[in-house]
């Protein structure tokens, strides 16, 4: 039997809890689509894009940037940028009139 501590290891934890997180956004950001393209209402497209990158799209850009070995203030960079574009997409989702 494989020890708990070799298989939960904090590394471990915190993947899958980033997946975890990336995944129900991706389908929280399926859903809001799924209202854009049922109502045609920009806001809700706007919505889903601001949702898909503050979730999947942090995500994936921490997993590329670590993938071609950047160092920790260029993922922390990558990451940061893409939250402001996913919070400004939020934003105009929620402003537009």
């Amino acid at each position: 039997m494989i020890p708990v501590a070799d298989v939960a290891t904090p590394e471990r934890i915190v993947w899958a809890s980033r997946a975890l997180t990336a995944g129900v956004g991706l389908f929280v950001a399926a859903l809001a689509y799924r209202g854009f393209r049922r109502n045609g209402a920009p806001k809700m497209r706007a919505l889903a894009v601001g949702i898909g990158l503050l979730t999947a799209g942090v995500f994936l850009a921490v997993v590329v940037a670590d993938l071609v070995g950047a160092g920790a203030g260029i993922v922390l960079l990558v990451r940061g940028l893409v939250t402001v574009v996913g919070l400004t997409a939020v934003l105009y989702a929620l402003l537009r009139s």
